[in-house]
């Protein structure tokens, strides 16, 4: 036999009313968790990649090619603190990693392959490695 309970608008209210009054104090916005953000384009010779990485700094960025893998690392650091009248108020750290790792379509010629870092976008340029080509012999 299903429980049946009775709805009691005011009761939840007040208890959520109260349970917020309670808790510890938001001082920023809970945003959701830091990503890598890509964009991929092909063209014949070459694959263009971006990524997103606000916030983050160029020595903290790591990209690994192995054939057609293509892997993003990044450590994200962020410290802040408030002061009111040479007081310390608030101080808070953020350490985290990042990793996005993607496969493309074609091999990649590493020795070609250039990164550029600028206003929290990361770009790759990545060759295509030049296709073997498939020779047919005559058979004498």
């Amino acid at each position: 036999m299903p429980n049946i309970t009775r709805f009691d608008p005011f009761r939840d209210t007040f208890e959520d009313m109260v349970r917020r009054f309670f808790s510890p104090v938001r001082w920023e916005a809970e945003g959701a968790p830091l990503e890598i953000k890509i964009d991929v384009s092909e063209r014949a010779e070459d694959y263009t990649v971006k990524a997103e990485l606000p916030g983050i700094r160029k020595e903290d960025i790591n990209v690994q090619i192995d054939g057609n893998v293509v892997s993003i690392s990044a450590e994200s650091k962020r410290e802040k603190e408030e002061k009111e009248k040479g007081k310390v108020v608030r101080t808070e750290r953020y350490y985290g990693a990042l990793y996005r790792s993607f496969s493309l379509g074609h091999d990649i010629d590493e020795a070609r392959a250039t990164a550029r870092y600028s206003d929290g976008v990361l770009e790759l340029k990545l060759p295509k490695k030049a296709t073997t080509t498939t020779k047919k012999l005559n058979v004498q």
